[in-house]
């Protein structure tokens, strides 16, 4: 998972609350491949469904960032 630097807060509010959003994110992803939910994102102008199967790869890949 990312890690936020030591200076977080002198960094402008938007970088933060990007990084925040970056974060909230990799969260869901990790924990509905736990769990073996779907997630739903918007590709290509329409909503595809990504499985748990393909979280749990996504899960893995930023468990080892």
């Amino acid at each position: 998972m990312t890690k936020a630097p030591a200076n977080v807060l002198e960094l402008p509010l938007e970088q933060r609350a990007e990084m925040a959003f970056k974060a909230a994110v990799e969260e869901l992803i990790v924990e509905n491949a736990r769990q073996g939910l779907p997630i739903y994102i918007w590709r290509d102008g329409k909503v595809v469904e990504l499985s748990p199967k393909e979280l749990q790869a996504e899960s893995l890949r930023l468990q080892e960032e």
